[in-house]
């Protein structure tokens, strides 16, 4: 569905010392996504991530390489790839003086849609993210929830085959979370493609297929959850250090207990699954979000 192709984009920028040069932010990564799969792109703040999204979502123009969106070139097709897009942004931006029919109305609208279809396509929409109560209120009375399963709805309304979601979930408690996800779910399960970027690891663990970890610009990592757990150790030991925490992984339950065994002296010591967080850091060599 996606094929993105040696992908760089650089900016100018001045160096320390006054001189003119540029500055790579997405430095020539490739990688395909395939059709219905929840595809999550993860990495710390810098490290290219809204550059790589603003590119596939024909917002930004590469500097180098191509993408592709069901065999069709982005600079060639991109009226009709735009189509194809639907976009759920970090933040809300709705038109706060509307209700929540009313907004899903004017996106409608915007995309050419009939009378008789915006209002099937709206009532649709009002049932899959469970807002009917509330479709005639205005936009500033809903919870933070709500306001997020609108940003669901208004980027599904003209039923896009390839979703791009920057931090679906952020600032929400976690039963409206697991709402979000089981709605990102169904996408999938529908044939919907779902392109996430999000700071919660736990969330990409929970979701998607495949994870592309980003540092600096370059493609460090790219395979599904578990396989990335198994190269760095299904098992981590993890205890004090005067530094703070310290880990090391292992393959097998049995090399991780007799590791244990022998940190006598240290503190909190303890055996766990390898996550993926683990992963994220030892790549990075940084927490999400630093």
């Amino acid at each position: 569905m996606i094929v993105i192709e040696n992908l760089t984009k650089k900016f100018p920028h001045r160096t320390k010392a006054g001189t003119q040069g540029e500055k790579t932010a997405v430095d020539g990564i490739s990688f395909r996504v395939g059709q219905g799969e929840v595809f999550g792109l993860l990495g710390p703040n810098g490290a290219g991530k809204t550059t790589t999204i603003r590119m596939l979502t024909l917002q930004l123009a590469p500097t180098a390489g191509c993408i592709f969106y069901g065999g069709q070139d982005v600079l060639e097709k991109a009226q009709d790839i735009k189509k194809l897009i639907g976009v759920v942004p970090q933040h809300v931006n709705f038109d706060q003086d509307l209700t929540v029919r009313e907004n899903l109305e004017l996106h409608a609208r915007l995309h050419h849609m009939g009378a008789k279809e915006r209002q099937e396509r709206i009532a649709e929409l009002l049932a899959y993210v469970d807002l009917e109560d509330v479709a005639n209120d205005g936009v500033r009375r809903l919870s933070g929830g709500m306001k997020r399963r609108l940003l669901l709805a208004r980027a599904l309304i003209h039923r896009p085959k390839i979703l791009f979601m920057d931090e679906p979930t952020v600032a929400l408690d976690p039963q409206v979370r697991r709402k979000i996800w089981d709605l990102i779910r169904q996408l999938s399960r529908e044939q919907v493609t779902v392109f996430l970027t999000t700071h919660y690891i736990e969330e990409a663990e929970a979701l998607c297929q495949r994870v592309a970890i980003l540092d600096k610009g370059k493609l460090t990592a790219l395979d599904t959850p578990e396989s990335l757990k198994e190269k760095l150790g299904k098992f981590t030991v993890e205890w004090d250090e005067e530094q703070g925490r310290a880990y090391q992984f292992f393959a097998h339950k049995k090399e991780a207990a007799e590791f244990a065994a022998e940190q006598e002296a240290a503190g909190g010591i303890l055996i766990r699954p390898t996550n993926l967080e683990d992963v994220f850091v030892e790549l990075t060599g940084r927490k999400e979000g630093l």
